[in-house]
């Protein structure tokens, strides 16, 4: 896990160091302040309101304590175990089995589950994701999640920029920058910080399967709940944009190459989870 941590780090420190090269590169001391005061306002705007934007992208609602008796005892009791406090429970009416969790912080957490999810997985299959979903919390994921797309959200606005300079200002005899530079900076940049991006989000991912995994001493649990989620029917369509926030990606990934996933291979995590089990006994 120690060395997880350290890996998000370095991809956090990645992002922040392709931002602050990016702005000086474009307009060298000015260009530096703007890029910061872009990424100050887009981390307010984020900070306050991501945890809604997320549920209404889902049309996610206030799971009802007498409908949804059971899960509520279930967030209930792994949250005592975290020693945390109980986060709000939504329902997704959606039949794909997932979960995720979101929130500014441990006070406002919220964590969400389809009604695909709660139908497919056992009780203890279902402690296993409910512990996944508040390992995050407790690892303070959601905040981490928060920057790492604010960000690369910003590295991707500013390449929106560079590619106006370049169309409209060109490049002129005594300019800092040639059409070279600026087209290197307004492809690779936001695609190198997508990668950066995605990879925290997969880093993450281990972490919190660790982490609920020995918060319900269930490692296996977790693991079977993994195998049966990826197994079952990937959405067609939808909005891609928080995709990594889920316990495992909603969408198929067939086109896509590993380097761009959101989510680490679920073979890979049932191993470290099976492996943890065995360590456990």
């Amino acid at each position: 896990m120690f060395l997880d941590q350290i890996k998000t780090f370095v991809l956090l420190s990645a992002l922040t160091f392709l931002l602050l090269i990016i702005g000086f590169a474009l307009g060298g001391t000015s260009g530096l302040a703007v890029a910061l005061i872009i990424t100050i306002i887009i981390n307010t705007l984020s900070y306050w309101y991501s945890d809604k934007i997320v549920l209404k992208m889902y049309n996610a609602k206030k799971a009802g304590h007498s409908e949804y008796q059971k899960l509520h005892e279930i967030v209930k009791e792994i949250s005592i175990r975290a020693s945390i406090k109980n986060p709000k429970v939504y329902i997704i009416d959606s039949e794909n089995p997932n979960a995720f969790a979101t929130g500014r912080n441990e006070k406002k957490a919220i964590i969400a589950v389809t009604k695909g999810l709660l139908e497919l997985l056992s009780e203890q299959e279902l402690k296993g994701v409910i512990a996944h979903e508040i390992g995050h919390i407790k690892n303070k994921d959601l905040l981490i999640s928060t920057v790492s797309v604010i960000l690369a959200s910003a590295i991707a606005y500013i390449a929106v920029m560079a590619r106006w300079f370049m169309i409209f200002g060109g490049s002129r005899e005594g300019d800092s920058m040639g059409i070279a530079e600026i087209i290197v900076l307004s492809i690779v940049a936001p695609l190198s910080a997508t990668i950066l991006r995605l990879a925290i989000s997969r880093s993450r991912e281990f972490i919190a399967d660790e982490t609920g995994a020995r918060i319900i001493r269930d490692p296996e649990a977790l693991a079977n709940a993994l195998i049966k989620l990826e197994s079952a029917p990937k959405l067609k369509e939808g909005n891609r944009a928080a995709s990594n926030l889920f316990i495992v990606n909603p969408f198929s990934s067939n086109s896509f190459f590993k380097l761009f996933s959101t989510h680490p291979s679920t073979t890979d995590r049932v191993k470290k989870l099976r492996k943890l089990s065995f360590s456990m006994v």
